[in-house]
């Protein structure tokens, strides 16, 4: 998604912290609000924007994910995706994004415009639900999450997973976000 910055800042949700205002972060806060207070997840269980990098022809890209949701030992569980346009459109990318994942896959995708939305099963792309009803409760994510496991990618699978995500990267929105993945000490 592209973000274009609206200057100045809104409290989020999540960490009480301000974050710059854009288009799209009231509708992420508005995100983390339902699952919190509609299907009661912890917010500590959730992070927001966290930044899926990887490299292609010698640079770095990244496309930003705009929740997550993550079991008690850290490892994830769902990655929640907004999209400004018809969820279904945005399933293959979000997918890709899952798989890459820092860390681990997220075995699950939530695709939403905050209309509709899709959830898939990371391993195969399987259609798990659709409509917002398909959003699940905290109660039982874990045990969804465990009945569609996601195995660690090969290298080929990686690689085939990267440009599949940089390919729609480039056509929505240029080269991402650059600084998410900038090292430490540069630009």
């Amino acid at each position: 998604m592209h973000e274009v910055s609206l200057g100045g800042a809104i409290a989020d949700y999540l960490t009480g912290e301000l974050t710059p205002a854009t288009t799209y972060e009231d509708i992420r806060q508005a995100l983390a609000k339902l699952l919190v207070e509609e299907k009661k997840y912890p917010k500590t269980a959730l992070k927001a924007k966290i930044g899926v990098c990887f490299p292609i022809d010698g640079k770095l890209y990244t496309r930003m994910v705009d929740l997550a949701a993550y079991a008690d030992d850290g490892s994830p569980l769902m990655i929640v995706v907004f999209c400004s346009g018809e969820p279904g459109s945005y399933r293959r990318e979000s997918l890709a994004a899952a798989r890459l994942h820092p860390g681990a896959p997220a075995p699950l995708v939530l695709v939403t415009d905050t209309k509709d939305a899709y959830l898939l099963a990371t391993a195969d792309g399987a259609q798990l639900g659709c409509g917002l009803r398909a959003i699940p409760a905290w109660d039982g994510l874990a045990a969804l999450a465990a009945a569609h496991p996601v195995a660690a990618q090969s290298p080929d699978r990686i690689d085939r997973e990267r440009r599949i995500l940089y390919a729609y990267s480039e056509l929505l929105e240029g080269c991402g976000c650059p600084h998410a993945c900038r090292p430490k000490g540069k630009g």
